[in-house]
C-alpha cells in the first residue's frame, strides 16, 4: 500500500544572489508504502526505485544519506531489508508536479512599475511561487496575468521574475525583474548586502536590550522538517545575521524592527525564537501558543480574540529599498501596517494601556 502527501509550502525568506535559483528546499514529497505480507528480503533502495514514481537512484539515496527514510519509525541505511509489513516512510525534496507558470487574474497591489521591474505589496496568505499543494493562486501567477502581453517576459525563464521571496503568511514588500538584466543587477546587490530592507515583528516576552544582533547559522531542523534552526556547529547551515530593535513594549509582547544582513529561509522567526521570544501566533514555532502572561481566563479569552485578529505569524515587510538597475537612482518603499497586523498591535496597546502597573513581566 502507498499513500503520498505533500508537507506544506513554507515560502523563504529573501534571497541571496547565489540562491537567486529560488532553490525549493522546502518544498517535500512525503510517501508511505507498507511491504506485502509476500515481501522477499530485498535493498530498501532498490525496493523504493521500484515502488515510487517520478524519482531515481540517485534522489533514493540522498534520502537516506539525509536520514529521510524510515522503517517502523527508526530512520534506516540505503542497505537495510525490506521485510514483509514493514511501514516505509520516505521523504524527497523533489516536487511532483507540473510547476509550469500560467497566468491567472489575480489582484496585485502594484507599489511601483517601470519598464524593466515593479514592487508589490503582498498580502498575507499569499505563495509567492509554485509549489508542492500551491501548483496555481500564486503571486507569480499574478505577475505572469498582469505582464501577459509584454512580449519580454516569460514567467516561466528563471533569469526573470522573483529576485527574492518572503513566507506565505508574511506580508509585505517584494522586487519583480522583467529583464535578465535587471535581475542579475538586482541580485548583486542582494548578494553584497547593499539592498535596505526592514521587517515589523510582533514577539512574545518583553524584549529588554533596546537593540541587539543575532548572528548564527542556519540549516534545517533535523527533528522537525517544516522548521529551520539556529545550529550550534558553526561549519553546518547558512551564516545568517538580523538586526533589531525595539519599537515597543506591550506588556506581554513587544514590536520589534528587524534589518536583515542576510536573507535566510524563516531568518526572523529563526533568529528571534533563539534568542527567545517566538513570533506572535507564528504556527509552525510554536508561536500560536500563550507563551507569556497571566493564568486568567480573561487572560487567555484576549489573546485568543488577537489571534483571530491576526491570525497567521506577525511579521510585515515594511521598507524595501535598492538602487535601480538602470537608471542608478536609490529607490525607497515603505509600507502600511496590513489591516490585521495593525488591529492586533492596538488590541495590545489597549491591553497594556489598561494594565498599566498591574503586571509583572
Amino acid at each position: 500500500m502507498l499513500e503520498e502527501k505533500f508537507i506544506p509550502d513554507y515560502d523563504m525568506e529573501p534571497l541571496d544572489a547565489d540562491e537567486l535559483e529560488l532553490e525549493e528546499e522546502s518544498l517535500f514529497r512525503e510517501i508511505r508504502i507498507i511491504a506485502d505480507r509476500g515481501q522477499s528480503p530485498v535493498r530498501i533502495d532498490k525496493f523504493l526505485i521500484d515502488h515510487v514514481a517520478n524519482t531515481s537512484r540517485n534522489k533514493i539515496q540522498q534520502a537516506a544519506d539525509a536520514g529521510s527514510i524510515s522503517v517502523n519509525g527508526k530512520v534506516v541505511k540505503s542497505n537495510y531489508k525490506v521485510k514483509p509489513l514493514d511501514e516505509i516512510v520516505i521523504t524527497l525534496n523533489t516536487p511532483a508536479y507540473d510547476n509550469s507558470i500560467i497566468p491567472e487574474d489575480i489582484p496585485l497591489d502594484i507599489v511601483y512599475e517601470d519598464d524593466v521591474l515593479m514592487v508589490v505589496n503582498k498580502p498575507a496568505g499569499l505563495v509567492v511561487h509554485p509549489g508542492c499543494g500551491n501548483t496555481h493562486g500564486t503571486l507569480i501567477n499574478a505577475v505572469a496575468w498582469h505582464l501577459k502581453d509584454n512580449p519580454d517576459f516569460d514567467p516561466n525563464d528563471p533569469q526573470v521574475g522573483l529576485v527574492h521571496r518572503i513566507d506565505k503568511n508574511t506580508s509585505g514588500l517584494l522586487v519583480v525583474a522583467k529583464s535578465a538584466a535587471a535581475k542579475a543587477h538586482l541580485g548583486m546587490q542582494f548578494f553584497n548586502k547593499t539592498t535596505k530592507r526592514t521587517y515589523n515583528a510582533v514577539v512574545w516576552g518583553n524584549v529588554k536590550e533596546d537593540s541587539g544582533t543575532v548572528t548564527g547559522n542556519i540549516t534545517r531542523n533535523p527533528r522537525n522538517r517544516l522548521q529551520m534552526c539556529v545550529s550550534s556547529d558553526d561549519s553546518v547551515g547558512k551564516h545568517a545575521v538580523t538586526h533589531y530593535r525595539v519599537l515597543e513594549r506591550l506588556s506581554y509582547v513587544s514590536l520589534v524592527e528587524c534589518n536583515l544582513e542576510t536573507g535566510r529561509t524563516h531568518q526572523i522567526r529563526v533568529h528571534m525564537k533563539h534568542i527567545g521570544h517566538i513570533l506572535f501566533n507564528d504556527d509552525v514555532y510554536g508561536g500560536d501558543e500563550i507563551l507569556k502572561g497571566t493564568n486568567f481566563s480573561k487572560y487567555s479569552q484576549f489573546v485568543r480574540n488577537c489571534f483571530k485578529l491576526c491570525p497567521r505569524q506577525a511579521l510585515h515587510a515594511k521598507t524595501l529599498g535598492f538602487v535601480h538597475p538602470v537608471t542608478g537612482e536609490m529607490m525607497f518603499f515603505d509600507s502600511e501596517l496590513p489591516q490585521d497586523f495593525l488591529a492586533m498591535v492596538e488590541a495590545w496597546r489597549k491591553y497594556s494601556s489598561a494594565s498599566a502597573g498591574y503586571m509583572n513581566d
